[in-house]
């Protein structure tokens, strides 16, 4: 394992604008003119968003992750991606560090749309 450097200090207020909530994946699609994209649809409990993710060449079946909570970042300005536009980004664990990533998830199941931090 490569552990990555820790990143420049932030104020409390900057940290406190991203909004962080979980989300139960309900669907992973993949995006065929891409190597490394699935398109995932999440439930936020009072809405839906479709999340780009780098996950085909982590994962051997990424649809494992139909039916799992994780953590995402919901105020991101939306990115076109292949064609797909992302409304969000997804919370893994260990890419940066060159380990096979894992999701950051809830160590209990909680309502989707709940809030982190």
């Amino acid at each position: 394992m490569n552990i990555s450097p820790i990143k420049p200090a932030i104020s409390a207020d900057v940290f406190n604008q991203i909004d962080i909530r979980i989300g139960t994946i309900e669907t992973v699609d993949d995006i065929a003119t891409s190597d490394k994209l699935v398109a995932l649809k999440v439930n936020f409990g009072d809405h839906h968003r479709v999340i780009v993710a780098g996950l085909k060449q982590e994962r051997e079946n990424p649809r494992e992750l139909e039916g799992k909570q994780a953590l995402f970042v919901v105020n991101l300005e939306p990115r076109r991606m292949r064609g797909v536009v992302s409304e969000g980004m997804l919370f893994d664990i260990g890419y940066a560090d060159g380990i096979t990533p894992v999701l950051a998830v809830p160590e209990t199941a909680v309502p989707n749309g709940s809030r982190a931090g």
